[in-house]
C-alpha cells in the first residue's frame, strides 16, 4: 500500500517536507553517530560546545513520513541520530538532509549513508564515515579521518595533518583526491590503485610495471599516516 501511494503521489508531482532541530550535549569523550538511508549529511565544525542537528525530511506526502522516522538516542557516553526507512526500504522519494554543527574536535564514530552525499568543513576531530552510493567531500580538515565511498569519489581540499591524526581515504569505484594545505614535514604516505593510476606532487616510490599500482614514501618521523586506496579510479595527492 505504501509503495502504491508513494508512486501515485510522485506521479502527481507533490512534495512535502518537515524540519526539526535538536541540540545535544557533546562533552569531551562523548561520541556521536548518524545514519540515514537516502539524503545528505553536512558536518560543520564550530566553536560551539554542543551538537546542533537540523533534520529536514522530504516525501511525496506527509503521511509517508511514518516510513522515515527520526530516532534519537542520547546517553552520557554516546548519542545517535537515525533517519532510516522502515523495513530496510530504499525509496529515493523518502529523503533526509541533515546539517550537523559540532565542536571542531568532536568524535563522530559512525556516519553512514546508503545513497546521497557526505560533506565536511572546518573539522579537526575524529570522523568515521561511509557512503555506499555517492561522494564525500571535505574542506579545511584535520584530525583522524576514515572516509569510504562504495560508488563515488572522496575529495578533500585544504587538509592539514595532525600530530596524532590519520588520513585513511578509500573509494571502490571512484577517485580519491587529497589536496594538502601545506607540504608535510613528517608523514608516512601509502597509495594503492588496483585498477587505475597514482598521481602525486610529493615524490613516491612507485611500482607500476604490472598489476596494482602502489606508491609510498616516508617523510621525517614517518607519522602521521596517509593511506589512500581505490579499486577502480585514480589516487591523486596535491601539495604546495
Amino acid at each position: 500500500m505504501w509503495i502504491v501511494l508513494a508512486a501515485a503521489l510522485a506521479i502527481a508531482g507533490t512534495d512535502e517536507s518537515d524540519k526539526q532541530t535538536r541540540v545535544i550535549t557533546l562533552p569531551a569523550g562523548k561520541t556521536l553517530s548518524i545514519e540515514i538511508t537516502v539524503g545528505s549529511v553536512r558536518i560543520e565544525g564550530s566553536d560551539r560546545g554542543d551538537a546542533e542537528i537540523t533534520i529536514e525530511r522530504h516525501a511525496p506526502a506527509a503521511a509517508l513520513f511514518a516510513r522515515l522516522p527520526v530516532v534519537i538516542d542520547d546517553t552520557p557516553a554516546r548519542a545517535s541520530i537515525r533517519v532510516t526507512q522502515l523495513d530496510g526500504g530504499t525509496d529515493p522519494a523518502l529523503r533526509a538532509d541533515l546539517i550537523v554543527r559540532v565542536p571542531h574536535g568532536a568524535a563522530l564514530d559512525r556516519v553512514q549513508v546508503l545513497e546521497g552525499r557526505i560533506s565536511v568543513t572546518r573539522f579537526a576531530g575524529t570522523l568515521n564515515a561511509d557512503i555506499r552510493r555517492g561522494p564525500i567531500d571535505g574542506k579545511d580538515l584535520a584530525g583522524t579521518l576514515r572516509l569510504e565511498s562504495g560508488i563515488g569519489s572522496v575529495v578533500l581540499t585544504g587538509t592539514r595533518l595532525s600530530a596524532n591524526g590519520l588520513l585513511r581515504l578509500r573509494a571502490f569505484n571512484g577517485d580519491v583526491r587529497l589536496t594538502l594545505a601545506e607540504r608535510p614535514a613528517d608523514a608516512r604516505i601509502m597509495a594503492l590503485a588496483l585498477n587505475g593510476a597514482i598521481k602525486s606532487d610529493i615524490p613516491l616510490t612507485l611500482r607500476e610495471t604490472w598489476g596494482p599500482r602502489w606508491g609510498e614514501t616516508t617523510i621525517g618521523k614517518g607519522e602521521p599516516v596517509i593511506s589512500l586506496d581505490v579499486v577502480t579510479g585514480t589516487v591523486e595527492i596535491r601539495s604546495p
